[in-house]
């Protein structure tokens, strides 16, 4: 399987590393993306943890977790699709630290990890969603290929506020979006 793919401006998609700790537990410091992982990741023996689970949950093929790295191979950010199931739809999934976020890296993420489900999984859709308040992951589903199919209504809770997610689907026979 190939689990590393190269990416236009020097980036590349590769498996979470334990050397991306520092990386991850500053991505994570910042205000909101405490959302974005599945426990607290606050020292870097969290955000160790947070990588381990990354990497057991491909062994057992639950779900397959990339960083989006820069020439250097610093973590700038990640995509992740879980859930294949029997009818070849996987869930995606995307991030990104501040320092990366308007430079196109989740774009070039999603677009690489959409590629590589397709290829490399076989799957046929991909699904994502996000809230509606939140433009800029919108940004990143049009552009890597992902249609709106729809509204689900405050399905999202967070700090007793309710969000609408709007979802967004690729299908393997859409269209690559163009670069």
């Amino acid at each position: 399987m190939n689990d590393r793919v190269r990416l236009p401006g020097g980036l590349r998609l590769r498996p979470w590393e334990m050397s991306d700790a520092p990386a991850v537990r500053e991505a994570f410091a910042e205000p909101g993306m405490e959302r974005q992982a599945d426990a607290p990741v606050v020292t870097v023996s969290d955000a160790e943890e947070w990588i381990g689970r990354r990497q057991d949950q491909w062994s057992r093929e639950a779900a397959f977790a990339f960083a989006v790295a820069d020439a250097s191979g610093t973590a700038l950010g990640g995509v992740l699709v879980s859930g294949p199931d029997a009818h070849a739809t996987g869930w995606v999934s995307y991030w990104t630290g501040s320092a990366a976020r308007g430079r196109g890296v989740a774009t070039l993420g999603c677009r690489a990890l959409a590629d590589w489900c397709f290829a490399e999984l076989g799957l046929f859709r991909l699904e994502l969603g996000h809230r509606t308040n939140n433009p800029a992951s919108c940004r990143v589903a049009l552009a890597s290929g992902f249609v709106a199919e729809g509204l689900q209504r405050r399905k999202l809770a967070y700090d007793g506020v309710r969000y609408d997610v709007e979802t967004h689907a690729r299908l393997a026979t859409d269209p690559r979006p163009a670069p």
